[in-house]
């Protein structure tokens, strides 16, 4: 659950005919897609279609969230967040301990793997109920060691979402591995539509931390309908240990990372829910989550896109070079000038839209405003390093991302709080970055001129968008509503008349990308 700064990692999958003897599901609009995807199949025009469909999806999405951000930030307290923010948490360390990394695996394999989801299915629901189980007994102890008693029933509650995880048809899948997410679109949008519409009707009658819960509950029941109602296959109960040790062979290594990943981006909630206190990690996440949107958002559609793809492109590397280096350079133009406005808009945005009881948040968000466009670029090197089925890669730089954390999270947390904990955090990103970047200059067989310029142009140009709105915000004597419009479109015409400057002198070439589809149309399998 984004809102509280956990993610979801749900299976997205495209429509390909699986052949089970005993049950023959295939029907006729689905041969027909088949013969379409193989005549017309390119790999430019499936990634270029998924990406569609993708950005639609966050686009809708993420604005629904912010509504229901802004909403339930007026309507409840920054301690109902850090509640949810404790369930949360137990819920996401226990699935993140205990993934097995098939679905990924499953993803990167290039042949049909009909004959693995059984199992994978069989595996998922039994970790799913061992989950929830471990939830209701050990919500006591969790409470305990949070100091937060009221937080054990809800823990015991959100523990089903486990339950209804495990469940989930694998089936959708296909709706990733194939680039095709037209489905994953439907099940997406309609579960943020109904924990919206759930949030908020429960928020004004309710007023606590229980709207969120039942919102949260309520998403999951429809997610788990609908991976049944839009997907065919209809998974058995299945154990093949060998098949489990293959997949396990690639997911190790997804595990790993994962652990590496959740210890990194929720071990500082962990660190202030224990050492400040539930309000403080309400404060926090809701920070977090602000400051981190454009960044969370780009790379969640990138990623998603380009990981089948990097893994069809796996024995071509020149166009993997130029498939990469495209989406790098999409990645940080859009996400330094969110990232500046984020830093220079904090303190306007927080007034009008969640009030004076989370003004505590703006010095956090403009830190964590920065992490989040290092950590933009960064996750751009992910689907490289799984596409091309190296994930110890990802591994060893997580292992020293992690070590900077915890070095530096006691001492910056006691000496600035909340805002010491977000500092730890952007270092930690920072210097872990350097080894990303460098790593996939090495796979790729690019040069680092041309890289290091797809990333400092934008950056360049956002410092000076942030430097002319700094100046700006001294002069202004408006009202904070509009104050906040007249920076906003100032800094964007800003910023694209410092990109035209950037295209016609420098040769920076985001007009041949816009004109190509975002640098991927000419990408062919």
């Amino acid at each position: 659950m984004e809102d509280v700064k956990i993610q979801a990692y749900a299976p997205h999958f495209s429509v390909l005919r699986i052949e089970n003897p005993q049950m023959n599901y295939v029907g006729e609009e689905q041969l027909l897609d088949e013969r379409r995807f193989s005549e017309t199949g390119a790999l430019s025009t499936r990634v270029v279609h998924g990406g569609i469909w993708v950005f639609s999806l966050r686009l809708f999405t993420r604005g629904l969230a912010f509504v229901r951000t802004v909403i339930l930030a007026r309507l409840l307290a920054p301690e109902d967040f850090g509640l949810l923010g404790i369930a949360m948490l137990s819920l996401s360390t226990l699935e993140t301990f205990s993934q097995t990394g098939f679905q990924t695996a499953l993803v990167q394999k290039r042949e049909n793997v009909r004959s693995y989801l059984d199992t994978a299915w069989t595996v998922s629901a039994f970790r799913g109920i061992v989950l929830f189980a471990i939830l209701l007994v050990s919500a006591p102890l969790i409470a305990k060691f949070f100091n937060s008693p009221h937080s054990i029933l809800v823990i015991r509650v959100i523990a089903f979402s486990s339950l209804l995880s495990g469940f989930r048809n694998v089936g959708v899948l296909h709706f990733q591995k194939e680039l095709n997410f037209r489905k994953q679109f439907h099940i997406q949008f309609s579960t943020t539509i109904v924990d919206l519409a759930v949030a908020i009707c429960l928020a004004f009658a309710l007023r606590n931390v229980w709207a969120l819960v039942w919102a949260s509950l309520a998403a999951s029941v429809v997610s788990l309908v609908l991976s049944y109602l839009l997907h065919p296959y209809r998974p058995r109960i299945k154990f093949e240990k060998a098949k489990i040790q293959e997949l396990f062979g690639f997911g190790k290594w997804i595990v790993g990372s994962s652990i590496l990943v959740f210890l990194i981006t929720h071990g500082d909630d962990m660190f202030v829910a224990k050492v400040i206190g539930v309000t403080a990690l309400g404060l926090y996440q809701m920070a977090f989550t602000l400051s981190n949107l454009p960044a969370t958002e780009i790379t969640h559609v990138l990623s998603q896109v380009t990981f089948p793809a990097y893994s069809k492109l796996q024995y071509n590397v020149s166009r993997l070079r130029e498939a990469y280096l495209r989406v790098l350079q999409i990645t940080t133009f859009v996400s330094a000038p969110l990232a500046g406005g984020i830093f220079i808009l904090a303190h306007d945005f927080t007034q009008i839209f969640l009030g004076e009881k989370w003004m505590p948040i703006v010095p956090v968000m403009k830190v964590l405003a920065i992490a989040g466009l290092v950590r933009a670029i960064a996750a751009s090197t992910g689907p490289i390093f799984h596409g091309l089925g190296k994930p110890k890669v990802e591994t060893k730089w997580q292992t020293i991302r992690l070590i900077v954390l915890v070095v530096l999270i006691y001492p910056a947390t006691s000496r600035f709080g909340i805002v010491g904990t977000s500092i730890a955090v952007l270092s930690s990103i920072f210097i872990s970055t350097f080894g990303f970047c460098s790593e996939v200059i090495r796979i790729i067989g690019c040069s680092t001129k041309p890289f290091g310029k797809l990333i400092i142009l934008p950056l360049l140009n956002a410092t000076l968008m942030v430097l002319i709105l700094l100046i700006l915000d001294n002069h202004l004597h408006l009202t904070a509503i509009y104050k906040l419009l007249l920076m906003t479109g100032t800094g964007i015409m800003f910023y694209l008349l410092i990109t035209v400057f950037f295209e016609f002198f420098l040769s920076y070439g985001i007009r041949r990308l816009i004109r190509e589809n975002l640098g991927i149309r000419s990408i062919k399998s």
